[in-house]
């Protein structure tokens, strides 16, 4: 999904579906009080970034796309407006396009990622949950932070659809 126009940058990560499993760390305080700590499953999510170039003179549209992409959220399935979400960092060295020289060029002269490895998002607040969650139903909601790369932060907000598939499972983009 994109961030919205307030963004000062532009977004090089575009979430596409995430998978979350709940950890074995979840505590017996967030059990009893019907939370749930969830983990980014990277074998099932894609972090992807979107953007247009000019080749040749012909104007192309160029995605890259990792799963190295970390990161967890705690669902409050009693009270879902006191659920959060923890940071989520991209391996920037891991996004590849269809080119190997795009590659080398977003790796070394756009992303430095010798120098800066992760992509870092870190939420400030989200806006919007629902009053209940029920199992099997999306619902979409806002999470604004604060991304940054290569040392340059920006704040935005993305759109966000979850669905929960049960207590152990759920799923989004």
């Amino acid at each position: 999904d994109t961030p919205t126009a307030d963004e000062q940058a532009p977004d090089p990560t575009s979430p596409s579906t995430t998978d979350m499993e709940e950890t074995e760390e979840m505590t017996e305080e967030s059990a009893a009080s019907g939370e749930g700590l969830f983990e980014i499953v990277q074998a099932e999510s894609e972090v992807r970034f979107i953007l247009d170039e000019l080749l040749g003179g012909n104007p192309k549209t160029v995605i890259g796309v990792t799963d190295q992409v970390a990161g967890q959220i705690e669902v409050n399935f009693e009270t879902p407006g006191d659920s959060r979400v923890g940071t989520i960092l991209i391996n920037a060295r891991t996004l590849k396009t269809d080119s190997g020289n795009r590659n080398r060029m977003i790796n070394n002269e756009i992303l430095d990622t010798e120098d800066y490895e992760f992509i870092e998002f870190t939420p400030a607040s989200i806006i919007g949950m629902p009053d209940t969650i029920t199992m099997g139903q999306p619902f979409t909601f806002s999470i604004t932070g604060d991304l940054t790369i290569r040392s340059i932060t920006n704040s935005v907000t993305f759109e966000v659809t979850v669905t929960p598939e049960s207590e152990t499972r759920i799923s989004g983009s």
